[in-house]
């Protein structure tokens, strides 16, 4: 009896074929439509642009500069951590140390996405004047010819106080191999 029901099931569907084929087939369609539905719902248009070091104010209060609309509250993004925030509202990743400061962060490496962070109204920390010499002259023109001896991590240092900022000037010059740079270059330091 089971032999013959599967035959029959079977031949019903050999004989109906083509309609299982078109069945399958809008099936298909209609989980790859879900998917990209899905997909394109869960992609959110880019946020707001954070503040640039260059589009920062900086007011000079008793003898030392200070950013413009501090103190403020910054609601912690992915990506982030106390440095990057730092530099997007001091231009000085080293004012991260008032930011841990003002939120009482028992430890500073442990931010969370979502996170409503103090930033504080203080002065912009930048290395002292000793350590920006110690590679050389400071530098504040637009451009900057290499000299013998010279790396962009110094350049950095002598052009923006912050030796981290060299992946800005390997950026704007277009420099695929940082570790090689020559004397006579012609470098653009971007301000």
């Amino acid at each position: 009896m089971e032999k013959t029901l599967l035959k029959r099931l079977l031949k019903n569907l050999k004989l109906n074929e083509s309609t299982i084929s078109m069945i399958l087939g809008a099936l298909v369609i209609v989980v790859v439509g879900a998917l990209i539905f899905n997909y394109f719902r869960g992609v959110k248009p880019p946020k707001e642009e954070e503040l640039k070091p260059e589009e920062i104010r900086l007011v000079e209060e008793a003898g030392e500069l200070v950013p413009e609309g501090l103190p403020v509250e910054y609601q912690v993004k992915k990506g982030d951590d106390l440095w990057k925030i730092a530099e997007n509202f001091y231009g000085s990743g080293y004012n991260w140390v008032d930011i841990a400061q003002a939120n009482n962060l028992s430890n500073p490496n442990i931010i969370y996405v979502d996170q409503m962070l103090t930033i504080p109204r203080t002065a912009v920390i930048k290395p002292l004047a000793a350590e920006m010499t110690a590679f050389g002259p400071v530098i504040d023109g637009s451009e900057y010819v290499v000299e013998k001896g010279d790396h962009l991590w110094g350049i950095a240092v002598r052009a923006y106080g912050d030796g981290y900022q060299w992946t800005r000037l390997a950026q704007a010059n277009k420099i695929t191999s940082p570790d090689i740079i020559n004397p006579g270059d012609v470098l653009t330091i971007p301000r």
